[in-house]
């Protein structure tokens, strides 16, 4: 089983759209399962036409207060780095639930207030299948910060079925925080998606300095490329690389994405042919 991270530096670049391709055209010979992890924005299953179902509710651990009375609690806040607490003078502290990660360090400093622990729902996973492909989802709850968590979660799953699959295709969020380097950890190969534009080429660079601090073989797809490629070009001449794929700025391309079709073309067959040799 190999593992092939999608990612792109910059939201727009069309990485779901190669994803979603990229598992079409893989799973005509093998088995695939497709991993939605940008979970804050999902929209494979949009893309691909799956029915989701929800298979898990992503839980995470919050502190329960006992606070007493006439007691001063106005410092409780200074332990909490996630300002989940707010100490008002002469009141009991504001506990905000969606700023809270779970860390316990207000339990630590304050045994006598947190005693127990509750919980709160961070996400769902969902589950769905469509064009021979199976596809796994997270999805955060509208509010909570910690996407990771949701990453995680799914990563186990993934990682309790991989002997089932040839390979395993995750669209990571984009950027370069925790959640996208909780996938691209767990990846084989990394296929950054960027686009013939300054900001494509910046935020490309930051995907292809994450690949290289985390040791990962990467190469990087031109998404909507016409003509002009002489940025990106000159970009990657410092890492000694080249465009691995050029994809066309097509009409039809546009088309079928705006209908929820995966894409067909000669671009993505050649990228699938070239993971092959590089995976072999």
């Amino acid at each position: 089983m190999k593992v092939i991270g999608v990612t792109g530096g910059k939201g727009g670049t069309g990485k779901s759209t190669l994803a979603t391709a990229l598992a079409v055209e893989l799973a005509k010979q093998n088995k695939v399962l497709l991993v939605d992890a940008d979970v804050e924005c999902p929209n494979d299953h949009l893309l691909l036409n799956i029915e989701r179902k929800e298979i898990k509710k992503v839980m995470q651990r919050i502190p329960l207060f006992e606070f007493k009375e006439n007691k001063d609690y106005s410092n409780l806040a200074e332990i909490c780095e996630y300002n989940a607490i707010v100490s008002i003078k002469g009141k009991k502290p504001v506990f905000i639930q969606t700023q809270c990660n779970g860390c316990g360090a207000c339990m630590i400093a304050f045994p006598d207030v947190v005693k127990k622990w509750n919980k709160k729902e961070l996400g769902k996973i969902y589950y769905g299948n469509n064009h021979k492909i199976d596809f796994l989802s997270g999805e955060l709850k509208i509010n909570e910060p910690l996407s990771e968590r949701i990453v995680e979660e799914i990563l186990e799953i993934v990682e309790n079925k991989k002997e089932n699959y040839d390979y395993v295709v995750i669209d990571t969020a984009a950027g370069t925080h925790c959640d996208v380097i909780s996938s691209l950890d767990y990846c084989d190969f990394i296929l950054a998606v960027t686009e013939p534009s300054p900001l494509g080429e910046h935020d490309a660079e930051l995907i292809i300095k994450l690949a290289i601090r985390m040791k990962k073989p990467f190469e990087v797809i031109l998404n909507r490329y016409e003509k002009n490629d002489i940025m990106i070009k000159n970009m990657l001449k410092k890492y000694n690389k080249e465009i691995y794929v050029r994809i066309p700025y097509k009409k039809e391309i546009m088309e079928a994405y705006s209908k929820g079709i995966p894409i067909k073309d000669d671009s993505i067959k050649q990228i699938v042919k070239g993971i092959k040799n590089e995976l072999k």
